[in-house]
């Protein structure tokens, strides 16, 4: 029985028709041909020649990851979407970006593919091993209207899209129509084989999943969820040790970024002359991030003056002032989607008064601090502790504290976290607090190992409205981030190329302004 609602308006129309012309209304002010003789026209006369697809160099280390997968969830048939596009404003989306998990496993970065599906699997022939199988839609032939007329996917709106031989190649798996995504996944599901998707991606495959789940006897609601969640930790906690081709990914993330940091410092004059100077500092960086990258890795904060105590200050509309301090957290995520993460705080004047230079070296005292005593067996929360026992030192020395250093880092005292108030350090890579659904006994109680990558980030943040602290701390705030890669006798700074002591980010302002 029809569900469609019949309901009949004054005007004799129904509910439903009225929706499909609502519908319909994006299609008003086409003015695409539809003659046979034009459809006939614009399919000829094209170079159908497929250029040979080149292997991506992830390919080499996705299997490895794959296999891994497979041994912390046996039996089980994982579903990683991509994502799909998400529209910003009535017919135009945001810029696609794939989820983290599909491209770890699957290999892909940048913008591919929005709507496509990475399956992951013990094999038949091994249990140990895993099969992957990459479900997507490929070219559409010159014939059909696809090619000229689909805005979503079609050639002459978004450009070129891969074949299937091609995917194949460059991912080293194999590939087949997202028509057939379906069938797969139902084939051996229940007595064989679970069935679970990584949650909060593409709400469509999750219902698909959901129902190939109740039609073959798997449990819903709470098993089901549980499911979802292991396979969401497990591609989590699988980042926590970068593999060698990760850490080179790193490394152009960063060498990118800090172009970037270049690029702001020569922005600053233009900054301090324009009424939302901020935006030109933001703007600055990310026309380095998108010329040499992706794009930013995560929103620019561009703080000036008392917007840096603002701990994700990116709506970057200040001015900015020749006697303030602006602070820079950004980092360009390249096209592998690998992002850095690198803080400094620079002096607009291009030198520090002497209360800012103060501020500052007990901040870089902190960070250099946690530096002193990261290497392989320290628990990452120690990072954290070793900041926070300078920070606090420094405090008491200045009379902010109620109490002694000793008292305010104890448990019930704490004090010092009031201008301290977040972490000392997050892991790295293709999200920007990457590894975040990590069970915390692999994250803040693990022991460092050589592939981890992390910043170490401390700051000091004296808001202007704080009654507690000198006037002349006041609208203060400085933070220092480094990114940093555990080796096999302690951790290389991969920023260290950026100017850390006062006197030499002062240097570094003065060179690239000459």
């Amino acid at each position: 029985m029809s569900t469609e609602n019949t309901e009949t308006s004054t005007d004799g129309t129904t509910n439903g028709e009225r929706m499909k012309d609502l519908a319909s209304r994006g299609d008003s002010r086409s003015q695409r041909p539809s003659s046979e003789a034009f459809r006939a026209f614009i399919s000829s006369g094209w170079d159908e020649t497929v250029p040979d697809a080149e292997r991506r160099e992830a390919a080499d280390h996705t299997p490895a990851r794959r296999d891994a997968l497979v041994g912390r969830l046996p039996a089980t048939r994982m579903v990683l979407p991509a994502g799909v596009l998400k529209v910003r404003s009535n017919d135009t989306d945001y810029p696609f970006r794939p989820d983290s998990a599909f491209a770890y496993y699957a290999g892909l970065g940048t913008d591919e593919e929005p709507d496509s599906v990475l399956v992951v699997e013990p094999s038949a022939e091994d249990p140990a091993r895993a099969e992957a199988t990459y479900f997507f839609r490929p070219r559409a032939g010159f014939d059909t209207s696809e090619f000229y007329a689909d805005s979503r996917y079609g050639e002459m709106w978004v450009g070129r899209r891969p074949t299937v031989a091609e995917a194949s190649q460059r991912l080293g798996i194999e590939v087949r129509h997202i028509d057939e995504l379906r069938d797969h996944l139902a084939k051996d599901v229940g007595a064989q084989l679970s069935l679970t998707v990584m949650p909060e991606v593409d709400a469509g495959v999750e219902a698909m999943v959901a129902e190939i789940r109740e039609q073959n006897g798997l449990p819903d609601g709470e098993d089901a969820a549980a499911e979802r969640a292991a396979l969401k930790e497990a591609a989590s906690e699988a980042r926590l040790v970068k593999d060698e081709y990760e850490i080179r990914q790193m490394r152009q993330a960063v060498d990118a970024t800090l172009r970037g940091f270049e690029d702001v410092i020569r922005s600053l004059p233009r900054a301090v002359g324009h009424p939302r100077g901020e935006r030109v500092i933001e703007g600055a960086f990310a026309a380095t991030a998108r010329a040499d990258g992706n794009g930013v890795g995560y929103d620019t904060i561009a703080a000036a003056g008392d917007h840096a105590c603002t701990l994700h200050w990116t709506r970057n509309d200040g001015a900015v002032r020749p006697d303030e301090l602006v602070l820079v957290d950004a980092g360009v995520e390249i096209d592998s989607l690998y992002t850095a993460d690198v803080t400094r705080t620079l002096p607009v004047s291009g030198t520090f008064s002497p209360v800012q230079r103060r501020v500052y070296d007990a901040v870089l005292e902190a960070a250099d601090a946690s530096f002193a005593v990261a290497r392989p067996g320290l628990r990452f929360r120690d990072l954290h502790t070793a900041a926070m026992e300078v920070l606090a030192a420094r405090l008491e020395e200045w009379g902010l504290l109620p109490g002694t250093a000793a008292e305010s880092l104890a448990p019930e005292g704490q004090w010092h976290r009031r201008w301290m108030p977040h972490g000392t350090s997050h892991h790295l890579g293709m999200d920007v607090h990457d590894c975040a659904q990590a069970r915390r006994e692999m994250y803040l109680d693990a022991e460092l190992v050589p592939g981890m990558v992390f910043t170490i980030e401390p700051g000091l943040y004296f808001k202007e409205n704080d009654l507690l602290v000198p006037e002349e701390l006041r609208g203060i705030g400085v933070r220092i981030e480094d990114d940093v890669l555990v080796t096999a006798d302690g951790v290389e700074n991969l920023s260290a190329a950026a100017p850390r002591r006062a006197e030499d980010v002062e240097a570094w302002i003065a060179e690239m302004q000459r």
